[in-house]
């Protein structure tokens, strides 16, 4: 068998429902799930899987409840099938995913750390000021310009993060960002795709 790796998702893969079925289906998963509750103080579960999606969405739950829905699943299959990664990795809040499975850090600390990270992004910038968006098919220094222009009209927004070649995630305010929405096809954008949380 060649190697093996573990790919960790990001802030985006969240859905209400999320891990419901293998905390039915696995008692390994369902003491991760539970440790999660109790390491927050919060019943996390009963937002994942029940929603309303609005609330999974806000940061400093969606952050959390991404990463132990991951670790639910990878006990589960760990159990299953006895496969240890010989890599790991994680796109963007799936880089805490990767640290757990790797065994960098503790899964309490690290549902810890993701939930107050989510917390100190909320404080910065509240719901409804913010936003987020993923530019799919625009050229990076196309999306540059659009930005400066838009942001120079006084709705701020500004590359956030490149995540690869043809998505490009931008942020600032929600004017900002909708205008880069509205205005993406001038620069060769395929699509927008608003961010949630």
């Amino acid at each position: 068998m060649g190697k093996v790796a573990f790919v960790f998702p990001g802030q985006g893969a969240q859905t209400v429902g999320m891990g419901k079925d293998v905390y039915d289906a696995a008692a390994e998963s369902r003491r991760i799930i539970d440790a999660a509750d109790e390491a927050l103080g919060y019943s996390l579960s009963r937002i994942a899987f029940e929603g309303p999606e609005d609330e999974l969405k806000i940061t400093y739950h969606t952050r959390p409840a991404l990463l132990t829905t991951s670790m639910a699943y990878l006990e589960a299959f760990r159990q299953r099938h006895g496969l240890k990664p010989d890599y790991v990795a994680g796109h963007s809040l799936g880089e805490y995913s990767a640290l757990v499975a790797a065994g960098a850090i503790g899964f309490e600390d690290a549902v810890r750390t993701v939930r107050a990270r989510g917390e100190f992004m909320e404080q910065a910038v509240p719901g409804g000021i913010g936003a987020m968006a993923a530019v799919l098919g625009a050229e990076r220094e196309a999306l540059q310009s659009l930005c400066a222009d838009i942001s120079a009209g006084g709705a701020v927004v500004e590359l956030a993060n490149l995540n690869c070649p043809g998505q490009i995630v931008v942020s600032g305010t929600k004017e900002g960002v909708q205008a880069v929405a509205q205005r993406g096809k001038e620069i060769g954008a395929k699509r927008v795709l608003a961010a949630g949380g």
